[in-house]
């Protein structure tokens, strides 16, 4: 079964703010991208805790949707 999870995101380099995140600082969601088992996603607010980790076609609807309004 393939983990859907990254207990301690910290541990991954290049993370970036999500394009579509609020103004606020501190009110972020971080993707990574160009992971091997596909986007990782966490709350800036606790950069040590986890991460979920969607499928590339889950992603890919996820965004789309959110682009779709």
């Amino acid at each position: 079964m393939t983990e859907h999870t990254i207990p301690s995101a910290d541990i991954l380099s290049g993370w970036r703010k999500s394009s579509y995140s609020g103004t606020e600082s501190n009110s972020c969601v971080e993707v990574l991208d160009n992971h091997p088992s596909g986007t990782p996603v966490r709350d800036s607010k606790t950069p040590h805790g986890p991460a979920l980790i969607f499928a590339p076609a889950a992603w890919s609807s996820f965004v789309s949707a959110v682009k779709a309004g």
